[in-house]
């Protein structure tokens, strides 16, 4: 068995109810630790074969506690190392085998040494998921995809090949759009977003750009902290704008 780290989804899972979970229970247990975490990505990390949940005889989802526990490894590996679905795979496979199989690091070199590349510069590449597999795991069908890509609130990286965090974004659509609110209507979100992008990246384009490595890995972590920040004064200002408390 997987052992996460005290509190977040190893937390909310101990408080749980013994038994199987439903999707909504995992939902709400992961989003102690994964706040952005949606039905649609946990749909999608089981097509990739990240989880195997049981099935009802009415063919609704069963997770136990050991499935939601491998995707929060699965998400918190994602999150904090960058890692490809692949690799999680046969890392948390690895795992179960009770082979320890240490995360991929960052190689050390000697100044003026030569030396491979580091592991995060050849891993940090976002996932990337094809057309019929984002129609799946986000549950819409071809005219809702392609309207959501008309208001360029969805693109893909080249020929029906998309970042994974299409997902995400697909997911959050969908639930927007339970409240009545229409793709059109997100277009100045996606604007604001653009923009808040390339602030980051206008920061951390020195970094990325450098000959050294090391530090061409250390813009990947740059870039995180400041999409994270700037996500953070988002909301808040919204809940501002609103006069509301975001949880």
């Amino acid at each position: 068995m997987l052992h996460t780290p005290s509190g977040g989804a190893g937390h909310g899972i101990a408080a749980a109810e013994t038994g199987l979970m439903s999707i909504g229970t995992v939902l709400n247990v992961l989003r102690e630790e994964f706040p952005e975490v949606t039905i649609s990505k946990i749909r999608f990390l089981e097509s990739e074969g990240l989880i195997e949940p049981r099935r009802a005889p009415s063919g609704y989802r069963k997770f136990s506690a050991e499935d939601v526990e491998r995707l929060g490894h699965v998400l918190r590996m994602q999150r904090d190392h960058y890692l490809p679905l692949k690799v999680i795979r046969e890392h948390l496979d690895a795992m179960e085998r009770g082979e320890a199989v240490p995360l991929p690091v960052l190689s050390r070199q000697r100044d003026g040494e030569a030396g491979p590349e580091p592991v995060a510069d050849r891993l940090a590449t976002v996932a990337r998921i094809g057309r019929a597999q984002l129609l799946a795991a986000s549950g819409v069908d071809q005219r809702q995809l392609a309207e959501w890509e008309s208001y360029g609130l969805l693109a893909p990286v080249e020929d029906e090949v998309y970042d994974a965090e299409a997902v995400t974004v697909a997911g959050l659509i969908t639930e927007l759009g339970r409240f009545g609110i229409e793709p059109r209507h997100l277009r100045a979100m996606k604007a604001a977003a653009d923009r808040e992008a390339g602030l980051v990246d206008q920061v951390v384009a020195p970094l990325k750009r450098h000959r050294n490595p090391q530090t061409r890995a250390h813009a990947q972590a740059r870039t995180k902290e400041l999409a994270g920040l700037t996500a953070k004064l988002h909301a808040a200002l919204v809940s501002s704008a609103l006069g509301v408390r975001l949880p």
